[in-house]
């Protein structure tokens, strides 16, 4: 390893986020301010690279506390963690939400993505902008999705310093956005998530049942509505009986790729290396997607005890929890669950008494769809890049730290509740035959009531669309979010299952149901999906990192021409969508096309 640092320094601000994260430096090598340290000492081998992991929170730290990240400081924790500044560099410029050049403290974040960009979010910018002006000590930063859908437009104050402060608004004015930017702690509170439920209450609902009937802070709470009932279950059953009845019951992953979960909770469990480690993935980035926000939000504990099941079940005694850095609330809201239940021995050395040891970790993320990919994240949790990596090896062999692990998104793991206190058999009834139990869908836009609906797989689009209030003048439904695909007005009889959807031609993906009425610019819209793409591709692949590139700049030819050029434009845009298609590394670049292609042919987008 090879270590060249410069001869900036951090400042007092800087130093002190770094060594609250750190600890005191131990050595003058890591920049303890003492005559005697000995300047030759450094931590090295094992002890560094063990360290490596601690690289994202260390970004994170001095963001918070100054709002960029400068030279001295980024030299300072790369001293701290062994780390070259070279490697450390890439790694801050890699996410959104950092920056390595000086800002203002305060950075308003305006989502531009395609529920807001549907309800006015250009206008709201530009609002923003011309009332704050030059000078105004606040950044305004146009953003992807905040997954804040169901109030759309949204925008998301941070205010730097020790605490940092945060404050949404959403819908947003721009009286109300530039008051959460000038005065977070002024501004008013959220609502509650049980907003974002329009079934709240319910007594049928099974995933969403406790949002908006059990106070979200309080484990008593919790417990008195069935919280840790399946724990319990599930130290009568073992954990080969838990993966046996997650196995039967037909449970398959919510993010998208639909693989069942028996299956990787039992490869990974199988695994003769140790350790074998948990992660949770809760970095939904996918435009459109705001499930698992309303779930950490609204029934905190839940996804702790269905991690702390899963990790059981699969011999992992450490979990992370990979979060969205957009999501502030939630992150509070699920930081305290897990100290509530470490101080109540439902986490920690001896869970319940059972003799089994698990704990959980969050890593924030800060600003990367493309860490919505497991091998992604595994990179971003351990201080690298957020790159996706190439399989065969998968993750159940070798994936967090090089070991077995298994991940979920924290919907899959909220249904394993519900599989072990009503039994497998049960859950299989729900739903259809291939896609059993109920599933959570998105929706938001064209719609009087945007929010979180609950329905058995098998409920088909029209039936969603009628709970949700569907608004005259439809023009084209988007189902899966920015990957996935167009449809038509006239075929909202299309079932909302895996199997339905793909004989469909479209995608389920995980669960985005976004309409736009005959007021949206559908070639707008695509220009919109086709940026997304080309500014959240990580570069790794040329097909992907070139693909996007040229797919925006053919979109936006084809806005300006008719006739015979636009028909070029069209034959290209199939090209360098079949290349991005086959050749991508991940699922970013292979489903890059997918809105693009639909919309040209089931809606005639430029005809």
């Amino acid at each position: 390893m090879d270590l060249h640092f410069g001869d900036s320094k951090p400042t007092d601000d800087e130093r002190a986020a770094v060594d609250a994260l750190l600890g005191p430096p131990e050595s003058s090598w890591e920049g303890a301010d003492r005559s005697d340290a000995d300047l030759r000492w450094a931590r090295g081998g094992r002890a560094a690279r063990d360290r490596r992991d601690l690289l994202l929170p260390g970004l994170h730290a001095i963001n918070d506390r100054v709002g960029w990240i400068s030279d001295g400081a980024l030299d300072y924790l790369c001293r701290r963690l062994t780390v070259p500044p070279a490697e450390a560099y890439g790694v801050a410029t890699f996410y959104a939400m950092f920056s390595v050049k000086p800002r203002p403290a305060t950075v308003l974040h305006v989502c531009t993505d395609l529920a807001c960009a549907a309800a006015g979010a250009s206008e709201l910018c530009a609002g923003i902008e011309s009332r704050l002006g030059p000078g105004s000590g606040v950044h305004v930063e146009r953003s992807p999705c905040l997954g804040l859908c169901e109030r759309a437009p949204a925008a998301l104050a941070i205010k730097a310093g020790d605490p940092v402060r945060t404050a949404v608004s959403a819908p947003a004015t721009v009286h109300d956005a530039v008051l959460a930017a000038s005065a977070p702690d002024s501004a008013p509170e959220e609502p509650p998530a049980a907003m974002a439920v329009p079934q709240a209450g319910d007594p049928a609902l099974t995933l969403l049942g406790r949002v908006g009937v059990v106070d979200p802070a309080s484990l008593d709470d919790y417990r008195a509505h069935g919280g840790y009932t399946a724990l319990r279950r599930a130290f009568d059953l073992g954990p080969a009986g838990v993966i046996r009845e997650v196995t039967d019951s037909g449970l398959v992953g919510r993010g998208g790729a639909a693989f069942p979960t028996g299956r990787k909770w039992q490869a990974t469990a199988s695994q003769p290396d140790h350790p074998h480690y948990l992660v949770c993935n809760a970095d939904e980035s996918e435009p459109g997607t705001f499930k698992d926000r309303v779930l950490m939000e609204g029934d905190p504990y839940a996804l702790v005890e269905a991690m702390t099941i899963a990790a059981y079940a699969t011999g992992a005694h450490l979990g992370y929890l990979y979060l969205r850095g957009e999501y502030p609330r939630a992150i509070r809201r699920v930081q305290h669950a897990i100290d509530q239940a470490r101080a109540r021995g439902l986490l920690g050395d001896d869970v319940l008494g059972q003799g089994y040891a698990f704990d959980i970790e969050i890593r924030r993320g800060a600003g990367a769809y493309i860490c919505g990919e497991e091998t992604a994240l595994f990179n971003s949790i351990e201080g690298y890049r957020g790159e996706p990596r190439s399989k065969p090896p998968f993750p159940v062999e070798k994936g967090l730290f090089g070991k077995p692990t298994v991940e979920n998104n924290v919907e899959t793991l909220v249904n394993v509740l519900p599989i072990l206190t009503m039994g497998a058999p049960a859950y299989a009834a729900i739903g259809t035959g291939r896609s059993t139990g109920p599933k959570l869908f998105c929706v938001s836009g064209s719609v009087d009531r945007p929010g979180i609906y609950e329905l058995p797989f098998g409920a088909t689009l029209g039936e969603v669309l009628e709970l949700a209030g569907v608004r005259p003048g439809l023009r084209a439904v988007l189902l899966g979010g920015a990957a996935g695909g167009f449809v038509r007005p006239d075929e909202l009889d299309i079932p909302l299952t895996f199997e339905g959807t793909r004989e469909a031609g479209t995608t389920l993906g995980s669960g985005v149901v976004l309409a736009f009425d005959d007021t949206v610019p559908l070639p707008r819209l695509l220009l919109r999906i086709a940026e997304f793409f080309r500014d959240e591709s990580c570069g790794q692949c040329v097909p992907c990192r070139v693909g996007t590139v040229r797919q925006e700049e053919a979109l936006h030819r084809i806005a300006e021409r008719t006739g015979a050029a636009a028909a070029d434009d069209i034959a290209l845009l199939r090209e360098v969508g079949r290349a991005m298609r086959d050749a991508s590394i991940c699922g970013l670049g292979q489903t890059a096309w997918n809105a693009v292609e639909s919309a040209i042919d089931r809606l005639g987008a430029y005809e």
